[in-house]
């Protein structure tokens, strides 16, 4: 979430630690704090998935400033020390596809859908469309279903089927 326009030369990255599974409330709650305390200049919140227990904010004020922000925020804990550069967190800033890391021979579980619980191995991998193909797993006889990315589960990486 912006909150102003910025210069990125001049802002810092900070790597706040939080409580576990309270990323999202943690951002929240820097951003009314923010609003309530003026003194304290925020550009960005960050709450990357792959970065648990973590919020990225970037700021162009010193580290004091924004531990002064952790004080006030629930279930944040503390400021990492150590320089964190834009160029670090950008890799976070675009989506990665939904199917990345599933490829033909992965065994998924359907997590949606009407074969929700149902296991199946994966035959093809359209990244365009974030989706995949796959056949039943326990089924008679193998019918492909084509669903999206995000209705599967990973469950094992090889392909028994070779």
């Amino acid at each position: 979430m912006t909150m102003t326009d910025t210069n990125e030369s001049e802002n810092k990255v900070y790597a706040i630690k939080t409580t576990a599974k309270q990323e999202r409330t943690v951002a929240d709650n820097i951003e009314k704090a923010v609003r309530e305390h003026s003194e304290i200049r925020v550009y960005a919140v960050m709450v990357p998935d792959e970065l648990r227990g973590y919020v990225l904010v970037e700021s162009p004020d010193e580290i004091a400033r924004i531990e002064q922000l952790v004080e006030m925020v629930p279930h944040a804990r503390v400021v990492l020390h150590g320089d964190t550069s834009f160029g670090e967190v950008q890799h976070f800033l675009s989506p990665k596809p939904v199917v990345s890391g599933i490829e033909e021979g992965t065994i998924v579980e359907l997590i949606a859908g009407p074969f929700k619980g149902e296991k199946a191995v994966v035959k093809r991998v359209d990244t365009g469309k974030e989706e995949i193909t796959v056949e039943l797993y326990e089924s008679m006889v193998p019918i492909p279903i084509t669903v999206r990315g995000d209705n599967v589960r990973v469950i094992d990486r090889r392909d028994d089927e070779h």
